[in-house]
């Protein structure tokens, strides 16, 4: 057991490396002679830019009771209504010549970037879904006794971890895609959740051996049949064991759904590659975008922990 004190000088010492790297790594960031501007960051995550109202031809502005504002436009009958607005530009009586700011509204829309955070989100929830219920199938029938199942499955794990993923999401979305009529975000999905799939197969299988034959022994023997001691004995305790090494298959999903970008679906890395091209802020879009994919992780690894600590203060 640490004392309070070892642990405090322990935790200072943590915090000194921790000091001393983020300092180095801003020494470094000053060699490359680079020019640092977030501020240009900030509207493709969230973009505050007023929505400005602009005059449609020459003409004279009125003011009305309501404070609208009414153009009459020199070579047009009809006028040109502006009816709500936060900041007005113009008084009563002003000539404007067409494109001419007249007004502006206060507003708030969001960036690509978080539309992109948004896609991955959406993707990776649908392939952990998917991918569970995949990886707990072909978990229960690697124990199988039955060969058929047991082949299947075996050959089904070795092919997709054998293989690597971007093959198998081209092979997806240019070949089944193809067969099926697959949207691009349908490939993605299938794609993600039958590569995770097979990757938990083994964690569950594994997890499964580890409970000792006797928990099934005596769950048969007070007249359970083989489905329900697998539901209500041993995958619960196998569920247990498996969480830490779940969950690290889960974090891995996330960030391999980046790769779902070569088939065109804009996520948060494709959003990213976008937003360069435009704004030329290289490193400081890929450090937003690998903040927002470390916020994903470790909103799941809390939540896995707070999941491993409940069912220890179950037992």
């Amino acid at each position: 057991m640490i004392r309070t004190s070892n642990r405090w000088l322990w935790q200072t010492v943590f915090v000194v490396i921790l000091a001393l790297l983020m300092t180095g790594l801003y020494q470094a960031s000053q060699s490359i002679n680079y020019n640092w501007q977030w501020h240009r960051v900030l509207p493709f995550i969230v973009d505050t830019t007023p929505k400005e109202f602009r005059a449609q031809g020459d003409g004279t502005v009125q003011i009305n009771a309501d404070n609208s504002i009414t153009i009459n436009l020199d070579y047009s009958n009809v006028p040109q209504q502006i009816p709500a607005y936060d900041t007005r530009r113009v008084q009563q009586g002003d000539l404007v010549f067409e494109g001419d700011v007249v007004a502006s509204s206060d507003q708030w829309t969001i960036g690509p970037v978080t539309l992109g955070l948004w896609v991955t989100l959406k993707i990776s929830v649908l392939s952990l879904f998917f991918a569970i219920i995949l990886g707990l199938m072909a978990g229960l029938m690697r124990i199988s006794h039955n060969p058929v199942t047991k082949n299947l499955a075996f050959l089904y794990v070795e092919i997709i971890r054998g293989t690597p993923l971007l093959v198998q999401i081209f092979i997806v979305y240019f070949f089944l895609g193809t067969i099926f009529d697959l949207e691009r975000f349908t490939a993605g999905v299938v794609a993600l959740s039958i590569f995770t799939g097979a990757y938990i197969a083994e964690i569950i299988r594994a997890g499964i051996q580890s409970i000792p034959p006797g928990q099934m022994e005596a769950a048969r023997s007070l007249g359970m049949s083989y489905p329900k001691a697998m539901m209500y004995v041993i995958l619960p305790q196998a569920f247990k064991r498996t969480l830490p090494p779940m969950a690290g298959q889960l974090i891995t999903l996330i960030k391999d759904s980046s790769l779902v970008s070569v088939i065109s679906i804009t996520d948060l890395t494709k959003a990213g590659r976008e937003v360069i091209s435009g704004s030329f802020a290289t490193f400081e879009v890929w450090f937003v975008v690998a903040g927002l994919y470390l916020l994903l992780t470790t909103s799941l690894s809390w939540a896995v922990q707070r999941i491993e600590k409940r069912l220890a203060s179950s037992d």
